[in-house]
């Protein structure tokens, strides 16, 4: 009987890629701290795994209030998940709002999330392998 890896594997195939690209958006602003004018974004995880599944839920969206904010282009130009300026708590007077800290409590959260969905995605794998080897 053959198993289509999509259904098997569910979202998480999906959420690394995200997790992935979060973790480059993520870099991407700790970078850039002591860049005047560079404005600090975010993925908006939950969203853009709901709209890579298909999956449109009631819940909470960012919004984007001002036609400064990225559209649909997604990360990297690519139409994929968006990105959203994050606001700041107390921006710098070189019009930067990367806060180092915040940054880095997401990229700490965000590696722990990706490392979760490995360690699914390789018990999943694993459990394939018992069941085609029958060991």
């Amino acid at each position: 009987m053959p198993v289509n890896l999509d259904n098997y594997l569910g979202v998480h195939a999906q959420a690394l890629k995200l997790r992935s690209q979060r973790t480059e958006v993520l870099a991407a602003n700790l970078a850039n701290a002591d860049t005047p004018n560079y404005q600090a974004r975010d993925l908006d995880f939950k969203s853009a795994l709901a709209a890579a599944t298909g999956n449109k839920g009631n819940g909470v969206h960012l919004e984007t209030t001002s036609a400064r904010h990225i559209g649909a282009a997604g990360v990297n130009g690519t139409g994929g998940a968006e990105l959203k300026y994050r606001t700041p708590l107390a921006p710098a007077l070189d019009g930067n709002t990367v806060d180092t800290q915040l940054e880095q409590a997401a990229f700490a959260e965000n590696s722990v999330r990706y490392q979760a969905t490995l360690t699914f995605l390789s018990s999943k794998f694993r459990g394939l392998m018992t069941a085609i080897t029958g060991q």
